[in-house]
């Protein structure tokens, strides 16, 4: 499988694009106003505890307090020392309100919800990953050659045997010679020591370590072998990521190009296209059948309808190859819009367990090439494929998209008749309630339409009960919905 990385770069935003065979499977949109906080550091002050929930409000000079679980509070144990099992110690023993505390934002604000903050900071480089507080050394799990784990685990007890702290071995790391893995551990040494002094001596709510830029953030987590290039185009932004990829990446360093093209890149790839997709409610399969994704605050909902897809043997083939391609398109679908929690996927009931078995394995087997950590149950009694996937930053539409402010979100407007009806009710309650010469109705023209022609004997009705002429007007700055009924 090749890869490749594209990465837009304008004034205000940074976008990349993640391809694999040349297909988009991943975006990622960094902008200045609204950059991710995810691996920065801050010294916050304990605003609020909260016994009842375990948590505290923590003020880190953001614009919403940041919530901090007791799980994610390090103070209560010494430095090196892990949970024994045993019932863990009260919120209000490991903090109080007014304390000054060192903290990582481990999940970005996302809707109405603050930071997700931790005290077990992480200090992550090209190879590694630094545990100040922590102890031991992991490798990860996407290592699988036993002899490469058992090499790579040496090499960092031999080199860190007078450092303190704990140390996970990052999948990048695979192959990677000793000098480079030393030099890693070295950098983040030093950068952890200027960080501690940092936080030791500045003001509360202030951004103690800020993480890398979006740019290099890409070549620091995804540039692995198997990317054939990346292409930029912005110069400046090129310049940066070679000077960077020269120092951490020397071997990666060629695969940075400059894209010098007049047509957009993102246009030369169809990845504004793609990205226009993934920003709708249906996606259609090659075969004619169908997904619909419904994204709410609890949940993220996919259904899999066989549409126009009518087979070429039976009902149940039809439904099993559309549930495998079903497969294929919502591992994609959940990579590239980002989605994070609770995913319930509801495939099409299949009779034959054999094809469900398979189903279920070809979709885990999609969603094996997924940066973000994710977990698929069983099928549950309903026929319903349950997953999670870890969240830590927006989803691609609550990024490019607000709610809809005409149905303020709820995805409907009411019909032009409802509010025929409501208008009418209003003119009512109106007549019994005021003295006016006359009524003036101001709605939307496609409701005054209706007014005048179908429901034109409804009107005329009121205009005698009321003994009152009603005058209608259009606005064409209201929506479908919206009226106002205005006493004379």
């Amino acid at each position: 499988m090749s890869e490749e990385i594209l990465v837009n770069v304008n004034p205000r935003e940074t976008r990349a694009a993640l391809l694999e065979n040349g297909v988009l499977q991943e975006v990622f949109i960094e902008r200045v106003s609204r950059r991710g906080l995810t691996g920065n550091i801050y010294k916050g002050r304990v605003q609020r505890v909260l016994p009842g929930m375990q948590a505290a409000f923590i003020d880190v000079g953001l614009e919403r307090t940041a919530f901090l679980h007791a799980s994610d509070i390090k103070l209560g144990r010494e430095p090196g020392t892990e949970s024994t099992g045993e019932r863990e110690a009260e919120i209000g023993d490991l903090i109080s309100e007014g304390q000054d505390i060192l903290v990582q934002v481990v999940k970005d604000p996302l809707g109405t919800k603050g930071a997700r903050l931790t005290t077990y900071v992480s200090m992550p480089s090209r190879y590694l990953v630094h545990l100040p507080f922590g102890r031991g050394i992991g490798v990860s799990a996407r290592i699988e050659e036993e002899g490469e784990r058992a090499r790579l685990r040496e090499i960092l007890e031999d080199v860190s045997a007078d450092g303190g702290g704990g140390w996970i071995v990052r999948t990048a790391a695979e192959g990677a010679p000793r000098d480079a893995l030393r030099a890693d551990l070295m950098f983040l040494e030093k950068l952890w020591n200027a960080v501690g002094a940092q936080g030791r001596c500045c003001p509360t709510g202030t951004l103690v370590h800020a993480d890398l830029d979006l740019s290099l953030r890409l070549l620091r987590d995804l540039l692995a072998p198997g990317v054939e290039r990346v292409r930029v185009d912005d110069p400046e932004s090129y310049g940066r990521m070679k000077r960077f990829a020269a120092s951490f990446i020397p071997e990666m360093e060629p695969k940075i190009q400059a894209y010098n093209e007049p047509r957009p890149i993102f246009e030369l790839y169809n990845v504004e296209e793609e990205i226009a997709r993934a920003l709708e409610r249906k996606v259609s399969l090659k075969s004619g059948g169908y997904l619909v994704l419904d994204q709410t605050e609890a949940m993220t909902t996919i259904d899999v309808n066989t549409g126009a897809y009518v087979g070429h043997r039976n009902l149940e083939e039809t439904i099993f190859k559309t549930n495998l391609e079903a497969a294929q398109a919502i591992a994609r679908q959940v990579r590239l819009r980002n989605l994070g929690g609770i995913i319930i996927v509801d495939f099409i009931d299949m009779q034959d367990e054999d094809h469900r078995v398979q189903v279920l394995a070809a979709f885990e087997r999609a969603l094996q090439n997924d940066h973000a950590r994710n977990q698929i149950t069983e099928v549950s009694r309903l026929g319903l494929v349950e997953m999670t996937r870890k969240r830590t930053r927006e989803s691609l539409e609550h990024i490019l998209c607000r709610p809809c402010p005409a149905c303020h979100g709820r995805g409907s407007v009411k019909t032009p008749e409802t509010v025929c009806y409501e208008i009418f009710r209003d003119i009512l309650r109106q007549s019994r309630q005021f003295e006016f010469q006359e009524l003036l109705v101001l709605a939307h023209a496609e409701v005054l339409d209706l007014l005048v022609d179908e429901e034109a004997a409804g009107l005329a009705q009121l205009e005698t009960a009321t003994g009152k002429p009603i005058r209608l007007q259009a606005e064409s700055g209201y929506s479908q919905d919206q009226y106002d009924v205005v006493p004379i």
